[in-house]
């Protein structure tokens, strides 16, 4: 491979090749805890329960028990109340055309998707209660922290039925 091929030249230095070695006005490092990478925000939820997690264009709303026969422009009145709708996706049932239940809006800032979600949460369409939240949230860390390897430092198997 010579992604990580090191080449020995006649006079002693050696060239590295890859991207983590890329040397042309700073633009890469071979150390990988130097590397610079995207993040995306993450914000405490409402209940404070965990953090939404924002998607690689937005904030994505999940609206539940949406009525089978509810149209993406009903949806669409709705969610446009609240801010600018960047993507809305409404899943029909192949078998039957219906409405699967479920839809994901997509607003560009997060306190527009708040606002929806603490507004639309409880309200009808269509003769149906709708149900909203964050599609993607990263609950808190629970429970103490487990070390990453093998045995338990104890020097046995970790099975529990074999002594």
């Amino acid at each position: 491979m010579d992604d990580s091929m090191n080449i020995d030249e006649g006079n002693g230095a050696v060239r590295r090749k890859g991207r983590l070695h890329r040397t042309a006005g700073g633009q890469g490092t071979s150390d990988p805890n130097e590397q610079s990478y995207d993040t995306l925000e993450a914000t405490q939820t409402k209940d404070g329960d965990g953090k939404a997690a924002r998607s690689v264009e937005g904030w994505i709303v999940m609206v539940t028990n949406v009525h089978e026969e509810a149209t993406e422009d009903d949806l669409h009145d709705r969610f446009s109340d609240y801010g600018e709708i960047l993507n809305l996706h409404l899943n029909l049932d192949r078998r039957t055309g219906y409405v699967k239940g479920y839809a994901l809006v997509e607003y560009a800032t997060y306190s527009d998707a708040l606002s929806a979600i603490e507004q639309a949460n409880g309200s009808t369409l269509l003769e149906q209660v709708l149900q909203c939240d964050f599609a993607f949230v990263r609950p808190p860390p629970t429970g103490p922290r487990r070390k990453q390897g093998g045995r338990q430092g104890r020097g046995r198997s970790a099975s529990p039925g074999r002594r």
